[in-house]
């Protein structure tokens, strides 16, 4: 029993002392292992006589458990302890302050779509996206290009195989637009378009086209230069004016082109309009008969205006940009400043 006493006080003096986890193992193998005073005295029980062992084992299992109750306790002080200088010598200050991140900005051409489309369809135009690859049918055929035109050229058009193009302009989707809904239709149609032209300032291969088309009875051309001079105004300024200019297309008659007060020199003349005062926007007309009936409309009964503008032209209008390249380098001092 003696021996039991001493056992104890040892233990206790051991555990208190414990610095680390590393400490606390060696005393608890010390104290529990195999080659433990403990567990000699445990293996000693079958010598202590009969009436006795009761009483000796029952302070040897107390003993047992109060060290192991002990260890426990210390263990977790312990491991509070390290937890806590660890967590001090990883503090962060959270008052200082942090890294900022880019968060990036809008393309200018998707500045300038979204504008053009909010402006539409606050007109009551849906959104209808272009195609990138049409047949030739779509491209050409129904809006009444002819055979001989020369944008059927391989010069002017990517081929995909003889049914087949990269679209050489957004007007494709009137036609499919116009096959499958009945008048009133009011649509825009932004996408891209294809044409094999040698790269510079103002020319790509491919390039961002946004197409207009209305359908329903007694349209005229007052119509079109009503809506288009709304759509100027609201697009660059209530102080600009609007011109209309006879031109050709295939698919409209009559048709025209819609110029509008230079961005520069505010119409007084300069060198970026020619010294005219207007610059071109974009171009427009009266649906030709032809392209109504070949969509499955009746020409004598409903007709319509179209208009096509070039979204890379209004956006460098519109920031002064001289270079269309700059659109597509990817470069974020550029981007950066819209």
């Amino acid at each position: 029993m003696k021996e039991l006493d001493d056992l104890k006080n040892i233990a206790l003096s051991l555990i208190e002392n414990v610095k680390n986890m590393d400490e606390l193992s060696q005393i608890k193998i010390k104290l529990l292992g195999k080659k433990s005073e403990l567990t000699s005295l445990m293996k000693s029980l079958k010598d202590i006589p009969a009436q006795e062992r009761p009483q000796f084992g029952e302070k040897i299992n107390s003993l047992q458990k109060m060290i192991e109750d002990k260890l426990n306790d210390t263990k977790e002080k312990i491991y509070d302890a390290e937890q806590n200088l660890k967590f001090k010598s990883e503090a962060i200050d959270i008052t200082l302050p942090g890294i900022s991140n880019d968060i990036g900005n809008l393309h200018p051409l998707s500045i300038v779509l979204n504008d053009i489309e909010k402006i539409f369809t606050s007109m009551g135009y849906e959104v209808v996206p272009a195609h990138d690859i049409e047949t030739t049918y779509y491209n050409f055929d129904a809006l009444n290009i002819s055979q001989t035109h020369p944008a059927r050229d391989e010069q002017d058009t990517f081929y995909i195989n003889s049914e087949q193009v990269l679209v050489t302009a957004t007007s494709p989707m009137q036609i499919r637009v116009m096959e499958k809904n009945k008048p009133p239709i009011k649509i825009i149609s932004p996408g891209r378009v294809y044409r094999t032209d040698e790269i510079d300032a103002t020319h790509l291969p491919m390039f961002h086209q946004i197409e207009g088309l209305v359908v329903n009875k007694n349209i005229t051309m007052s119509d079109l230069k009503g809506t288009l001079n709304v759509f100027a105004h609201e697009l660059i300024g209530e102080n600009i004016q609007t011109r209309f200019r006879p031109h050709y297309f295939p698919f409209t008659e009559p048709s025209a082109e819609m110029d509008v007060t230079c961005f520069v020199c505010s119409g007084s003349g300069c060198k970026t309009c020619k010294h005219t005062g207007f610059i071109e926007l974009l171009g427009c007309g009266m649906v030709h008969p032809k392209v109504l009936k070949n969509a499955g409309i009746d020409p004598d009964e409903y007709s319509g205006f179209a208009f096509g503008m070039g979204l890379e032209r209004i956006a460098m209008q519109r920031f002064g940009i001289e270079d269309i390249r700059l659109f597509y380098e990817n470069d974020l001092r550029f981007i950066n400043q819209f």
